[in-house]
Parts: structure tokens; C-alpha cells; sequence
């Protein structure tokens, strides 16, 4: 029998857990994110370039405190970055394998998640982070969830293919095993633990970053994935 909530109508599985976990994110940044120990990533083409870019992002600061407004409830610890960074640089490989860099989605909203398998609460948000893609992806918008396991893929596609437990069907399998990602994002202030997620507009530019999980399925976080758009409008 489904949990019911306090209005007597059912919840979702484990949503429950993912807002209490978001609520706690909103009151205690990045608190509830799970440490990730900081490892040398090998690959110098992931530095970011904020001399290339970081103008142009850096000139979308008002419009980027929009998304502060539209941060309620569920996605409350979601931050609008007071000097938006270029992130286009960022380096990881795509579900053929082959490396890609954010830069690739340049014309879409992106939603940017770090995320590992032996991360709790990161494996509690994928299904939301699925349906967030399967209702809202499209042209203009995606979900790229980036795992960082180290080794090889074996664990993250057992974990994504597993419908009993994920129910993902609308998220591929980005992947750096290096850590580069996080490693960078963690020296710019971005990552202290996992997951993490990033709003990144159609330039490359991290408009808002949060540490710690969200029901990305609610409604709460549709409201956000809409003023995010439409600064990019």
C-alpha cells in the first residue's frame, strides 16, 4: 500500500525520502551530499576556460537571479550564481562512448547532474531525474546526468538497465571516470559532495548550482526548468 501523505492522497515511492533529504539541502547547503574524495584527473582538457568565455556569462548575473524566485520547495537549495561561470568546456564521454563535451548541447537548457552509484541519494533521484527528461526533454531542454564512477561502465549500465529498481528509460549514460568534472566544479565552488546539479544555459554559462538531491518529478522543479528557459528566451 502506497505511503499517504498528510492530505490523504498517495505518494510517490521514495519521494518522500528525496524532499526530506531537499528540504534539509535548502536549510544546511550541500550538508546532506555525500563527500566525494577528490582524486587527480589526468585529463587537462577539462579545465575550464574563463578567459574564452567568462565575460558573456558573466554579464547574464541579473538575468540569472531570476531563478532564486522560481527555487521553492522541493528545489529550494538551488542558488542562482552571482557571477556565471562558462562550463562548455566541461569533458566526459557519451553513451557511444566517445568523448563530448557540454558545449555539444549548446542550443538547450541543461540540466547538469553528478551522480554515482554508490551515492544513496543520488540512486533515490534518478527515477525523477528520468521522468524530468521524459516530460520536459525535448529541443530546447535535457537532463544530462554524468556518472563518475571510477573503472569501467559495468556498474552504472547494470544500475541504469535495472527497471525494477530506476524505472529509467529517457536518460543515457554520460560518464567520467577521471572525476574530472566534479574535480573541476569543486575548485570553482560549485561541488562539495554528491549529487550536485547545475542549470547551464543554451551558451555554456552555469546560471545556478545546488549540492544535495530534489523530487526533479514534482512540480516544484518544472517551475524552475521554466525561468531557466525563459532567460534563455
Amino acid at each position: 500500500m502506497a505511503a499517504g501523505s498528510k492530505d490523504g492522497k498517495a505518494e510517490k515511492p521514495g519521494s518522500g525520502r528525496i524532499v526530506l533529504l531537499a528540504g534539509l539541502a535548502g536549510l544546511i547547503a550541500g550538508a546532506v551530499a555525500v563527500y566525494v574524495m577528490e582524486r587527480p584527473s589526468g585529463n587537462v582538457a577539462q579545465s575550464i576556460d574563463i578567459a574564452a568565455d567568462g565575460g558573456q556569462c558573466a554579464m547574464k548575473a541579473d538575468a540569472a537571479k531570476a531563478l532564486d524566485a522560481a527555487a521553492t520547495g522541493s528545489v529550494a537549495a538551488m542558488r542562482a550564481a552571482e557571477t556565471p561561470q562558462p562550463v562548455q568546456n566541461l569533458a566526459f564521454t557519451g553513451p557511444d562512448g566517445r568523448r563530448m563535451t557540454l558545449a555539444d548541447f549548446k542550443s538547450k537548457t541543461l540540466l547538469v547532474n553528478l551522480w554515482a552509484t554508490w551515492c544513496a541519494p543520488c540512486r533515490e533521484e534518478m527515477p525523477a531525474l528520468d521522468k524530468l527528461q521524459a516530460e520536459e526533454g525535448g529541443e530546447d531542454f535535457q537532463v544530462v546526468a554524468i556518472n563518475i564512477d571510477t573503472g569501467d561502465d559495468t556498474k552504472p549500465k547494470a544500475f541504469l538497465s535495472d527497471l525494477s529498481e530506476t524505472g529509467v528509460r529517457s536518460l543515457n549514460l554520460y560518464r567520467d571516470a577521471t572525476m574530472g568534472v566534479f574535480n573541476e566544479l569543486k575548485r570553482k565552488n560549485l561541488a562539495f559532495g554528491l549529487p550536485v546539479t547545475m542549470l547551464v544555459d543554451k551558451d555554456g554559462c552555469q546560471i545556478a548550482a545546488m549540492n544535495g538531491p530534489a523530487d526533479w518529478a514534482g512540480d516544484d522543479a518544472k517551475k524552475l526548468i521554466a525561468a531557466a528557459r525563459k532567460i534563455d528566451q
